[in-house]
């Protein structure tokens, strides 16, 4: 079954408090979407989209000639996440048929190690739902709320052993996803918060720890370090 990519890159990235656009962040001497394209830009994977800000004018500063021929900026995306998928989603549908696999990345996570991106899509691609990279909360997990004075306070503590974190890429069908994202009543932080609105129940697959998500300035060092090693 055909494979295919989408990687949401319209934000600002406000949290990593930078000169420009998150996914732009310079790191390991190219821009941080370079790396994150470059983890799930390989085999079996068919077609990277990449969804921008209509108004972007970075993407086409920078070189992706080592991505010739499977790369396809998309200049489509919206206020949120979920707007950005979706719109990306039907951007790409003169390409992609309904029933094709769908990966859909961050570009906030250049360091996809290639051995879970194998183990998401071999474990996934038999699945009538589909599924998600994903690591079991390994310390304990406070619930907070606020007393009187507004100071922070432990309400309770959460049962750990049936938690996780969400991570990316998540594997969904293209018509599947882009229907649960336009039906979705509620926000959604991920495309498998959508799917969960269908009442469908999204596949977990263990990750890794080197697949972090980069939020803030320090998550750049620790990504550095990770793709230095990995040279």
């Amino acid at each position: 079954m055909p494979l295919f990519a989408l990687i949401p890159a319209a934000g600002s990235g406000t949290r990593l408090a930078g000169e420009r656009p998150k996914q732009y962040a310079a790191l390991a001497g190219k821009p941080m979407l370079w790396h994150a394209v470059r983890a799930i830009c390989v085999p079996p994977v068919e077609h990277v989209f990449v969804v921008l800000a209509p108004e972007d004018r970075a993407f086409s500063r920078h070189d992706w000639s080592a991505f010739a021929g499977k790369l396809e900026p998309l200049y489509c995306g919206g206020a949120t996440r979920r707007d950005s998928v979706y719109n990306g989603l039907v951007a790409a549908m003169a390409a992609v048929d309904a029933d094709d696999w769908m990966l859909v990345h961050d570009a906030a996570r250049p360091c996809l190690p290639e051995k879970d991106l194998e183990s998401l899509i071999r474990e996934t691609e038999a699945d009538e739902v589909g599924g998600i990279l994903a690591l079991p909360v390994a310390e304990t997990v406070k619930a907070v709320a606020k007393d009187e004075a507004g100071v922070q306070r432990i309400d309770r503590s959460e049962d750990r052993a049936q938690l996780w974190l969400a991570q990316t890429p998540q594997m969904f069908r293209a018509g599947l996803l882009a229907q649960a994202l336009q039906r979705a009543k509620h926000p959604v932080t991920d495309e498998a918060g959508a799917i969960e609105q269908m009442g469908l129940k999204p596949r977990l697959v263990a990750g890794s720890r080197e697949n972090l998500k980069v939020t803030y300035a320090e998550d750049l060092a620790i990504a550095a370090a990770i793709l230095a090693r990995r040279r």
